[in-house]
């Protein structure tokens, strides 16, 4: 997904660019101070989204937006504003959102989750790295979870292999000491931040749930591991000895593996 982040003032584009990148990981975003080079950079490139700063200098982010619109009637317009009295012109021209400032992710997610023209992706797999660290990413960057148990929760589910886990089994080996009474509680906001972070970068069919249970469909990843499984050569060419090397309860299959 193309964005466009546009704002003639320095430190409110660098805000503006930060929140759009934390609630969408996975989106390619392009950000100016000047009109003039947006607009020549979304007619060269299909942008689904553009947020635009309504008060600029040169042109207003109500004329750029028609440009842009000109160019790619599909393209989805949120502005960003201090100020509340542009609200009726953004109507008029129908765009897809109006943020009023401090941007924050939570603000900039929430207009991406319902854009007036929805975005399909591509589809782009998850890419799973188990040999070595655990890490997962969207394209070429990491995946940045809440909780780090929202990290780890994921790599078990991907050391099961695709087998569906229980929600006990998921509590008994990530807080293994914890207390009993405390554990469903992390365990639901843990879940809910992977499922969530899932969501923003387009890969939430990638958790399969049924009452009580939790897994993946490894159809949905690119990982290493599965590929070890399966004899492939890019797999096995991966493997140099370490296995999720921060998680205790990984040793078992690294063993295995061995």
């Amino acid at each position: 997904m193309k964005i466009i982040a546009v704002d003639d003032e320095e430190i409110a584009l660098e805000n503006l660019e930060s929140a759009i990148h934390e609630a969408k990981p996975s989106a390619e975003v392009a950000a100016f101070d000047k009109s003039s080079a947006a607009l020549a950079y979304a007619s060269e490139n299909k942008c689904e989204a553009a947020f635009l700063d309504i008060n600029m200098g040169g042109i207003s982010g109500i004329a750029l937006a028609k440009k842009l619109k000109l160019a790619n009637p599909e393209i989805n317009i949120i502005f960003t504003t201090g100020y509340s009295e542009y609200a009726l012109e953004a109507v008029e021209m129908h765009a897809s959102g109006y943020i009023m400032k401090p941007i924050t992710p939570e603000k900039i997610s929430y207009e991406l989750d319902d854009l007036r023209f929805p975005v399909t992706e591509g589809g782009e797999k998850l890419r799973i790295q188990c040999f070595g660290s655990f890490d997962a990413f969207a394209g070429l960057k990491p995946v940045v979870f809440k909780y780090s148990k929202a990290k780890e929760m994921l790599a078990y589910l991907v050391d099961r292999n695709g087998a569906m886990c229980s929600n006990n089994e998921i509590i008994s080996v990530l807080w293994e000491d914890e207390d009993p009474v405390r554990k469903m509680t992390y365990f639901k906001s843990v879940r809910r931040d992977l499922l969530s972070v899932l969501k923003s970068i387009g890969c939430a069919d990638l958790i399969i749930q049924r009452r009580g249970e939790i897994g993946i469909d490894k159809e949905k990843a690119d990982c290493d591991y599965f590929d070890w499984l399966e004899g492939k050569a890019e797999g096995i060419n991966a493997y140099r000895g370490e296995y999720m090397q921060q998680y205790s309860w990984a040793e078992l299959t690294h063993g295995t593996i061995e």
